[in-house]
């Protein structure tokens, strides 16, 4: 782990730790890079032109590409929180033994989980900025207030890690990580409001996405893209994705400790 960042800011001992995983990225960016660009192009001409072409009316009165970009916003923000939260912190405790070795260092629990999650959400800013510039060059938002979306995938980072880092820190093989992506991230992609609108849903379905912090995400970076009011209260809205955060992070605090401290 790298000592440069506790030098540089020795009142912030979690930054040693988000330092320690920007050194490894350092070796794999280049093909983040083009990963990040790609997805957003690939999305935009699969769903947005492709399927959009067959929407003549649009979803309310608005393009379905127009319609459809927030909801891939929040959603792979979803998937790259998801994906950074799930292996890499099950392979720190069961493979590497990477946390183990910060945890013999004068860093807390705290710490070691705060930088490796300030890394996830570093990731997630950085892919969605990518999104936003090429959704941008085809004209997809039709509003300034697009550049909003990034606080809101950061809350969504937040509040979908933490819970994230607790589960992958409990479990005791990598065969429950693949379930949390087939049982919980494929059905909130599918009907939290990313592909159509969730009010064509049954109503126990509709309830069900509600509960989601995807959905939350979803309407508020739509309202944010689109440049109109949401469905829900932005407030609520915001609290709510808060509320997993603050849980989440107690949880994960809780679970580290467990396995870190003897």
């Amino acid at each position: 782990m790298s000592v440069a960042g506790s030098a540089r800011f020795p009142w912030v001992p979690a930054y040693a730790v988000f330092e320690h995983y920007l050194v490894g990225l350092r070796r794999t960016w280049r093909a983040g890079v083009f990963s990040s660009f790609l997805l957003p192009v690939l999305t935009v001409l699969g769903f947005g032109l492709g399927v959009g072409a067959y929407i003549d009316q649009g979803v309310g009165g608005v393009r379905y590409l127009d319609w459809l970009v927030p909801g891939l916003i929040a959603s792979t923000a979803l998937q790259v929180t998801v994906g950074d939260s799930t292996w890499p912190v099950f392979s720190n405790f069961q493979w590497v033994k990477t946390y183990f070795a910060q945890g013999a260092s004068p860093l807390r629990v705290g710490d070691i989980v705060a930088g490796h999650l300030a890394f996830v959400l570093f990731r997630v800013l950085t892919t969605i900025a990518a999104f936003l510039l090429v959704t941008g060059v085809f004209g997809a938002l039709r509003s300034p207030w697009a550049v909003a979306t990034l606080p809101v995938v950061a809350l969504l980072g937040l509040a979908v890690a933490a819970p994230t880092f607790a589960y992958a820190a409990s479990v005791s093989s990598d065969n429950w990580l693949a379930m949390l992506f087939r049982f919980a991230v494929i059905p909130m992609t599918l009907f939290a409001g990313v592909f159509f609108p969730v009010e064509s849903l049954p109503d126990a379905l509709r309830w069900l996405a509600y509960v989601t912090p995807l959905w939350h995400a979803v309407d508020l970076c739509r309202a944010a893209t689109l440049g109109v009011a949401p469905q829900w209260s932005i407030v609520g809205h915001l609290l709510y994705l808060a509320a997993w955060a603050i849980a989440g992070w107690l949880l994960a605090v809780r679970a580290f400790r467990r396995k870190l401290v003897v």
